[in-house]
């Protein structure tokens, strides 16, 4: 299903992989196109995603004007343009250590790591996939890295890798029944260790539980960023794939799907659009541009 309402929104909402990029992560010239139409239309694009801030910097021409993202799974608001970090949510580092001490016990076998909008720290047998990264980022354990002086902010999300299920980097949204099979198992065993001190947000990447502070989520960040703009959801489209993606797409008041998304998403959505690898989330919003031209 594809229609288009015969009014633009005044806020778009995008998750990144596996909705807005393409499978080589990048922007196609087209998409590129409609998101420079949209923002001299007067619609804002907000790219919301659970990347980090040092996975961003290379999209920072394809936000038009006010080059704003939530990111780290809606832990953080970043201005792509200056660097600044506009908003911020995290752990205590109370919560912090209940929660890895949590997964130590339950999962000794589990690799950790720590995001903050300024940076990450890894285990020591935390798989090394950055190499542009400083190795000492790896050297203890992530716990010993509280309360540090070359530590700022608070932690963000807290990564739980299962090495012995980890197919190499990529983001799969149909991963083989044997994996998924252990994924669904490692989960289960992650959501019992930290309890109430985290939720588990599951964006595509197999083998990988990412644990967002209670409360913090890609909605409620973007609801926060549309009150200061003075939008209320009903003005608001949000297109996403994942099933970290739907508290998104149901409080904004069009939440759509890309026709490869997860199949939870797809039963939710209010619409379904073509693939990510053939733009469909810019065909769709430049038909509803051409609509009220």
């Amino acid at each position: 299903m594809d229609v288009s309402p015969a009014r633009l929104p005044r806020v778009v909402a995008t998750d990144l992989d596996g909705t807005l990029l393409r499978s080589d992560g990048k922007v196609s010239d087209r998409t590129r196109q409609v998101l420079a139409d949209l923002d001299a239309a007067g619609v804002e694009v907000v790219f919301v995603t659970a990347r980090p801030p040092r996975w961003l910097t290379h999209l920072a021409d394809t936000v038009g004007g006010h080059g704003r993202v939530i990111c780290i799974g809606g832990a953080c608001v970043l201005d792509l343009a200056s660097g600044e970090t506009l908003d911020t949510c995290g752990f205590g580092d109370d919560a912090v250590r209940a929660v890895v001490s949590g997964i130590r016990a339950a999962l000794p076998h589990a690799a950790l790591a720590v995001e903050r909008p300024d940076g990450v720290a890894f285990d020591p047998h935390y798989p090394k996939r950055e190499p542009a990264l400083d190795p000492e980022l790896w050297a203890v354990p992530v716990e010993d890295t509280l309360g540090t002086a070359a530590v700022r902010g608070p932690v963000s999300k807290i990564l739980a890798l299962d090495p012995a299920h980890v197919p190499p980097p990529g983001v799969f949204v149909d991963p083989p029944e044997e994996i998924r099979l252990a994924q669904e198992s490692f989960f289960t065993a992650v959501r019992g260790a930290v309890g109430e001190h985290a939720h588990l947000a599951y964006s595509g990447a197999v083998g990988l539980a990412e644990l967002m502070p209670p409360g913090v989520d890609k909605a409620a960040a973007l609801a926060r960023w549309c009150a200061r703009l003075g939008v209320d959801a009903a003005d608001v489209w949000a297109f996403g794939d994942m099933p970290n993606d739907l508290p998104m797409l149901t409080w904004a008041g069009r939440g759509i799907a890309v026709a490869n998304a997860h199949a939870e998403v797809l039963a939710c959505a209010d619409a379904v659009v073509g693939h990510h690898d053939e733009d469909g989330v810019a065909e769709h919003l430049a038909t509803a541009l051409a609509a009220v031209r």
